[in-house]
């Protein structure tokens, strides 16, 4: 059984619901990294939510496949089809292969993901190995009239599609000054964009592939569109990204993509706002950035970024400073350490209140569903931990249950615990039955009962306020 779950659209700039278009499975797509640097964490930020709709999505009880690019050719300076290639650059820079670099770069980004608790895509798919068929995805265009070759290159005619402009409803003439084209005498418009370079511009491009067109590499826009459909098909539930690829390379996709289809082609699309610094938007284009090695060389756990991530919407710009991730990562190890205390007070009988624990997997689930609203989901886990007539055992339950989504490591602190206190149900029942014999006042039975414990091998120490604590006699007799 499935849950609605809804998500702000960009496109229809509403809340919508996600209905699978096969009724079955839930099919999303979302740019990936250019790995030509180290992500900064304000590019984490994007895949943190990235992810944590892709666990929402689980949640509610549907299948999901959950597709990523590597864009590791083909991505200018300029989103304009202007400057060089940042792949190319980077690798003069630091005297290595571009596919080298590119392996590199693409390493550490998966390193860091998997540090934030985020899990891998269903699909991660690098550009360089779909070449042959982004070539046969510009011949489709040009055979239907939305391509036209100009002085070597391959250009999509964004006059040829009517909608152009219809996810950051702006008109093509605004659309120029939002690209910040530059004057290119090979266009027929402005807002045209390359499908495929050749040659004929950038001659030290070092990947390159032959083309019905000359030897050269794709534009930056057309791969996503490419691979989305291959290991998505025609039509696609969400397509996610970061608001800056609104204007332009969501646009570009939408473009080509329904151009090549002669249909609709994805249902929702959903974007991240950026993450600020003092001085505006972070951005490795100015050469000064912070990454997640940054943060963990300064004394921070990736789960404090995490938990600082998790303070505010996806859709607000979250403005960083070591103020807000020091405060971030207090309220974390806060966390961990009530979490400790939970584990020592749960008893043995790990007495639960299904019905409080259940309206609050309730409460945070519905915060979660509705449009990922984290802070307000965030503030139900304070909630229950506060709670006072809600058991331990059911706080520790509520916080696996969380954590399954947050992904702050502390699924595994509770685990690790709950192996300590296992006990065969045999025991725990004598144990449970002592305890209301205790409450009673029945101390005859109370003591017929840990004769029995211990004729079974385990002993049994009464504490204050009817606390009590188990403990074998013989020897690795627990794991019988």
């Amino acid at each position: 059984m499935t849950e609605q779950i809804s998500f702000y659209n960009t496109m229809s700039r509403a809340i919508d619901k996600v209905e699978p278009v096969d009724g079955k499975e839930v099919k999303m797509y979302c740019c990936g990294p250019t790995v030509y640097n180290y992500a900064h964490i304000g590019n984490l930020r994007t895949y943190v939510f990235e992810d944590l709709l892709a666990k929402t999505i689980r949640l509610a009880g549907y299948k999901l496949k959950h597709v990523m690019n590597i864009t590791d050719v083909g991505h200018l300076t300029s989103d304009a089809d202007t400057g060089d290639d940042k792949m190319l650059l980077a690798a003069e820079r630091e005297k290595m292969q571009v596919l080298e670099l590119a392996r590199k770069y693409e390493k550490v980004f998966f390193d860091h993901t998997a540090a934030l608790g985020i899990n891998r895509p269903d699909v991660v798919a690098r550009a360089t190995e779909h070449i042959p068929d982004m070539i046969a995805f510009v011949k489709k265009l040009e055979e239907k009239g939305f391509a036209y070759f100009s002085n070597g290159n391959v250009y999509f005619d964004t006059s040829k599609f009517p909608n152009y402009g219809q996810l950051s409803k702006q008109n093509r003439t605004e659309l120029k000054h939002g690209a910040r084209v530059e004057q290119d005498e090979n266009k027929r418009n402005p807002s045209d964009f390359v499908l495929w370079f050749t040659t004929s511009k950038f001659e030290n491009q070092v990947l390159q592939w032959d083309s019905p067109w000359g030897r050269g590499y794709p534009g930056w826009h057309i791969e996503c569109s490419v691979m989305a459909m291959k290991y998505l098909g025609e039509r696609i539930d969400i397509h996610c990204g970061g608001i800056d690829h609104i204007a332009v390379h969501h646009e570009n996709e939408i473009a080509q993509s329904e151009a090549y289809l002669g249909h609709k082609w994805v249902n929702c699309w959903i974007h991240a706002a950026f993450l600020q610094m003092k001085d505006g938007k972070m951005s490795k284009s100015k050469g000064e950035f912070l990454t997640l090695d940054t943060l963990i060389a300064k004394g921070y756990k990736p789960e404090h970024y995490k938990y600082f991530c998790l303070t505010s919407h996806y859709k607000t710009s979250s403005n960083f400073s070591f103020d807000a991730l020091d405060a971030a990562k207090n309220a974390y190890e806060s966390l961990v350490s009530k979490i400790k205390e939970l584990k020592q007070s749960v008893s043995d009988n790990k007495t639960v209140d299904i019905e409080l624990e259940s309206s609050y997997i309730k409460k945070f689930n519905s915060f979660m569903f509705n449009d990922l609203k984290t802070p307000q989901a965030l503030a139900v886990v304070w909630e229950v931990l506060r709670n006072p007539a809600m058991p331990p055992k059911s706080k520790l339950n509520f916080m696996e249950h969380t954590d399954k989504i947050f992904g702050l490591s502390l699924e595994g602190i509770i685990k690790e615990r709950e192996a300590e206190l296992m006990l065969p149900d045999n025991i725990s029942k004598i144990i449970e039955q002592r305890q209301q014999a205790r409450m009673a006042k029945d101390w005859k039975k109370s003591d017929e009962l840990r004769d029995v414990l211990l004729d079974k091998g385990y002993g049994i120490k009464d504490l204050p306020n009817n606390q009590f604590q188990v403990f074998a006699i013989k020897k690795n007799l627990i794991e019988r």
